[in-house]
């Protein structure tokens, strides 16, 4: 499926990507509407729809993975409710296998994510996805989402990589475009982010459910490097 020997580094997204999808989908789709009918006193319909309709208005911009915006838009306190889920954080299965396989066939490892840093340090501090990883950013450090090319310029520039020769894989189809656009060699798309919701359907880009489809190929492109092949 993908040609390692042209792949220096590898950029992964965490929600989806890394970690189940269904903690976010709980708290932002089930949580956040139930507390916010019982803050206004209105039903849990009427809840849902303006929560979806505040979702909307920022889609793709840096407020809607911002959690100090949605405090303030929202008035609740979205960090003590994240901390009443913290058992629901999850690596997926195959993740750290995967990120292993990676270290072992000499690849580097960089977090790429538009996680709130609050978010990523709760997330951290709750699994053991930082020891499987060489490198991090937030978008938030940047000041621009991974939708926007200015977020992987600085990416490029802080890491000092060559685009040709990273991977990136994530679950969104759009921000694998976003990546295309900006020179990143290799796309890969996470068709199970969420292991309670039924398959993603990928038009222009590959996609998996399972990273240990790819481990044979890396173990393989160990071996020849090794045998110098």
């Amino acid at each position: 499926m993908l040609n390692w020997n042209t792949i220096d580094t590898v950029l992964l997204d965490m929600d989806g990507t890394l970690l189940d999808l269904h903690f976010d989908n709980h708290f932002w789709l089930s949580l956040v509407p139930q507390e916010l009918s019982q803050q206004r006193g209105i039903s849990t319909d009427d809840a849902q729809q303006l929560v979806v309709s505040a979702y909307g208005k920022v889609a793709g911009t840096l407020d809607w993975y911002c959690l100090d915006y949605w405090q303030a838009t929202l008035q609740l306190d979205i960090m003590g409710l994240h901390r009443t889920l913290v058992d629901r954080i999850q690596l997926r299965q195959d993740s750290m296998p995967f990120l292993d396989a990676l270290a072992s066939a000499g690849k580097k490892r960089i977090l790429v994510t538009n996680a709130h840093p609050k978010s990523l340090a709760l997330k951290l501090e709750h699994t053991e996805l930082g020891s499987g990883l060489d490198g991090m950013i937030s978008s938030h450090e940047t000041g621009y989402p991974k939708e926007h090319p200015q977020f992987w310029q600085t990416l490029f520039e802080k890491f000092v990589l060559d685009p040709s020769r990273c991977l990136f894989i994530d679950d969104s189809e759009p921000i694998l475009n976003a990546a295309r656009l900006a020179g990143v060699g290799h796309q890969l798309g996470i068709a199970n982010p969420d292991s309670q919701k039924p398959l993603k359907i990928f038009h222009d880009f590959p996609a998996i459910t399972d990273y240990h489809l790819l481990l044979d190929d890396l173990k393989q492109q160990k071996d020849n490097k090794n045998k110098g092949t």
